[in-house]
């Protein structure tokens, strides 16, 4: 199977800059307007902009337009954002040379921020041992995404060979998606890890000026972006953590988007001319997270109590006005052949005191740890979670902490987090967050003996290609994941963003911002 660079035909002269290489696409033009300085007000900002480190919702808001992938997905095309189809980016065309080899050719003419032209090296680089995927690499995490790799090969300047260790039907996909954003090698290498995430350079039309942690990152137009001039001057994303002062100042005009508005805020924002609310239901699951390491916690019978007893209906309707979405377990429509039917989150609060009682439960105190601001909604949810609790006979408290190591320090024994469809399967999603390299199971809070099942079910299913088979061990594992529960889902929310009404630019169904010229301009 090969892919080559579709036809323009009658697209837009804007859809064919996304797709063709910058000498295509007007740049420079005298005639054209000054470009606006764009202030985007977010709740929280990552440590840094290693782009397969700060992977984590504030991250992969900025990686998105400061780097470029190989492979894009289409999140405007397709019907309510998923992003399923693929586009040629970075790479003008790939082909399988075999069901564990693809090779890729790159775009020519690509220059980095530093001015470096794209290299084959620069992704070999990017994909290999040493950073991704070997025994002991420098960002673990990436593993989750490829470890399926055993080799990735510069053939020659813009050629590029990627082999995994068995038949993988979603590499393409892998190559569109998380840990896959490219980066400089020459100036990766000359400043080591720490400092390029504090001083990155990338191809996209972000190019970095400054990072004051906690405060603010700032970036000027990349001129030289290949899809064409980007539609600002520049882009600064500043720390606010506080919803109201996010609002006051976009009404003000101070900044021009804000994110991450809670449902309540939406009236707010219609009663003004200039500036509206825009919303997408998220491919990003909210999940409550157990400490299998505490002892209370341990008892498998507990888990399942905390989960039917949590009415999610009820937290939709009271949290979202209705507008998010409860999924049939960490199982989605997106996936296609692979969509399981006939599950469910049940609610069931006779059931939990039941289980409660069959586990010898006495009313030991269950914490229930969340960062106020970083997940929308969180720390309200985390109020009426607690009173479900309280409800079935389980004696609950809530601690606010203003971090994940302080949720995940000593004594933790409920805590949260979010699972993102990184890819439309089940391994770009249950097993990038749960499987055998994930934290969870690392340290311990999912313990290995009960993972067992689940993890020999996803080993499986990264080296099969029949689709019946996959479907089974897809089964297996949700299986296996529902009944040792080291976590449960809540629900997909609604994310809204402030814009300014004479900002064009539409939001994608993950945290992803996307600022180029297709995707932002003047309304």
């Amino acid at each position: 199977m090969s892919h080559q660079p579709p036809r323009l035909g009658r697209r837009s002269l804007l859809a064919a800059a996304a797709l063709a290489p910058a000498a295509l696409a007007p740049r420079h033009a005298l005639s054209q307007p000054a470009r606006p300085r764009i202030t985007i007000a977010v709740a929280d900002l990552p440590p840094g902009l290693e782009p397969a480190r700060d992977m984590g919702n504030v991250g992969t808001r900025i990686s998105y337009s400061l780097y470029d992938t190989l492979i894009r997905r289409d999140f405007l095309s397709t019907p309510g954002g998923g992003g399923a189809k693929l586009e040629p980016s970075l790479a003008a065309s790939w082909k399988r040379e075999s069901p564990s080899e693809l090779v890729v050719t790159l775009r020519e003419g690509v220059r980095f921020h530093n001015g470096d032209l794209l290299h084959a090296d620069d992704v070999a680089f990017t994909f290999s041992a040493e950073r991704m995927w070997g025994d002991r690499p420098l960002i673990p995490d990436a593993k989750n995404y490829f470890g399926v790799l055993t080799n990735v090969e510069a053939l020659d300047a813009r050629t590029v060979r990627f082999r995994t260790r068995g038949p993988d039907v979603l590499l393409e996909q892998r190559l569109a998606s998380w840990a896959s954003w490219i980066v400089n090698k020459r100036h990766y290498q000359a400043v080591g890890i720490d400092a390029f995430a504090r001083n990155p350079v990338g191809t996209g039309p972000l190019k970095f000026r400054s990072f004051t942690r906690d405060a603010t990152v700032q970036f000027d137009a990349f001129d030289d972006y290949w899809m064409g001039r980007p539609g600002f001057s520049a882009v600064e994303f500043r720390k606010v953590p506080e919803v109201a002062t996010r609002v006051a100042g976009l009404v003000s005009g101070e900044f021009d988007i804000v994110t991450n508005l809670p449902p309540d805020q939406l009236d707010t924002l219609a009663r003004y001319r200039h500036v509206e609310a825009r919303s997408v239901v998220l491919a990003n699951a909210h999940l409550l997270t157990y400490d299998m390491r505490d002892p209370v916690i341990a008892d498998k019978r507990i888990r399942h109590a905390l989960n039917i007893a949590i009415d999610r209906k009820l937290l939709v309707e009271t949290l979202w006005n209705g507008k998010a979405v409860v999924p049939a377990s960490h199982n989605y429509p997106e996936y296609g052949e692979m969509f399981l039917p006939g599950r469910s989150l049940p609610f069931d609060p006779d059931k939990a005191r039941r289980l409660l009682r069959e586990a010898g439960y006495r009313g030991q105190k269950i914490t229930y740890r969340t960062m106020p601001n970083y997940y929308t909604n969180a720390l309200a949810a985390a109020e009426i979670l607690t009173e479900m609790w309280k409800a079935v006979g389980i004696n609950a408290e809530l601690q606010v902490v203003e971090s994940f190591t302080q949720m995940q320090g000593p004594g933790q024994q409920i805590g949260n987090t979010s699972n993102s469809t990184r890819l439309p399967d089940p391994l770009g999603a249950i097993w990038t967050s749960w499987g055998p390299n994930t934290s969870f199971q690392v340290r311990g809070m999912w313990a290995k003996d009960s993972a067992a099942a689940f993890n020999e079910a996803g080993r499986a299913l990264e080296v099969e290609a029949d689709p019946a088979k996959r479907r089974a061990l897809w089964a297996r594992m949700l299986d296996a994941w529902e009944d040792e529960s080291p976590a449960t889902i809540l629900y997909l929310p609604l994310e809204s963003y402030g814009v300014r009404r004479s900002l064009a630019w539409q939001p994608y169904s993950f945290y992803y911002m996307d600022l180029r010229a297709y995707n932002l301009g003047q309304g």
